[in-house]
């Protein structure tokens, strides 16, 4: 399952987001992790979970941060949730990129069982129409 969390800066994403990580971590049998571009949210997330900076490790571009997030299933069986902020910063603000990009998120988390979250920083009506087919809105 791919869900988003759509909204124009200072809409709150970042918080429901952090809503969302408590909320997985309180009822993961498994591990959590959260991705974000800067080391930002350190002091927000519970030490028990997965703090990554895509920034720390040079991920730029959807090509490499699908890379990344399909290592990073790859090499713990045990992350039920992958949650990110951030999104447009990491991959950049082509929308048909990001729309391929979630595409085949979405195939990963059939594979895996892992739930991913992401944050987008948009209007709605500026994305493509096939995200909608693909992911759920928050």
């Amino acid at each position: 399952m791919v869900k988003l969390l759509i909204g124009e800066k200072g809409s709150g994403k970042t918080k429901k987001l952090l809503e969302y990580v408590d909320s997985a971590l309180r009822n993961s049998k498994g591990n959590v992790v959260c991705v974000e571009k800067d080391d930002l949210l350190r002091y927000q997330v519970s030490y028990r979970v997965r703090l990554i900076a895509a920034s720390n490790y040079g991920i730029s571009g959807y090509e490499t941060f699908y890379g990344f997030l399909s290592g990073l299933c790859a090499g713990d069986h045990d992350i039920t949730d992958i949650l990110v902020d951030a999104t447009l910063k990491i991959g950049g603000r082509d929308y048909e990129e990001l729309a391929k990009f979630l595409e085949k998120i979405s195939r990963l988390s059939d594979l895996t069982g892992t739930v991913f979250t992401f944050t987008i920083s948009t209007a709605t009506e500026k994305l493509p129409e096939k995200i909608f087919k693909i992911c759920t809105i928050e």
